[in-house]
């Protein structure tokens, strides 16, 4: 139980089933709430450990596909100027283009031409879908 607590406060996402010969329902909510994505007290059928695996392997490799598409969002994100990124932070405001060129202190050309840059490179094709983008990586 505390190699699992150890885990869980440093981040480590790894699926964890715990099995124990003594355990009680108090250790077993400890465990869940640490982070185990099963807790099994002996003695339990070998198809219980199977699909806690299987079920542990689906985890993981989500978490996985979820964290190579962040990584990609912030390669993109990395790929825009100063310039293209501080008008994403203003768009997903709400704010016009004219807002945007005063805010920014720039003509309301540049203001689109840097919101047509930024568009491509980050591969979106609507503000909802930039917003969302946004969301997930949140830029500072």
């Amino acid at each position: 139980m505390d190699f699992l607590a150890r885990m869980h406060a440093l981040g480590l996402s790894i699926p964890t089933i715990m099995i124990t010969g003594h355990g009680d329902i108090a250790m077993g909510v400890r465990a869940m709430k640490d982070g185990a994505i099963e807790f099994l007290p002996k003695p339990f059928r070998d198809q219980d450990l199977l699909d806690a695996i299987h079920h542990g392997i689906e985890i993981d490799q989500a978490r996985r596909t979820r964290a190579a598409a962040d990584l990609e969002l912030h390669r993109r994100w990395a790929t825009l100027s100063p310039g293209e990124q501080n008008v994403a932070r203003l768009v997903v405001q709400g704010l016009l283009n004219k807002q945007i060129a005063a805010d920014l202190g720039i003509s309301e050309i540049t203001v689109k031409v840097r919101r047509n840059h930024m568009m491509r490179k980050m591969d979106v094709r609507t503000l909802a879908d930039l917003i969302r983008l946004l969301e997930r990586i949140q830029p500072a």
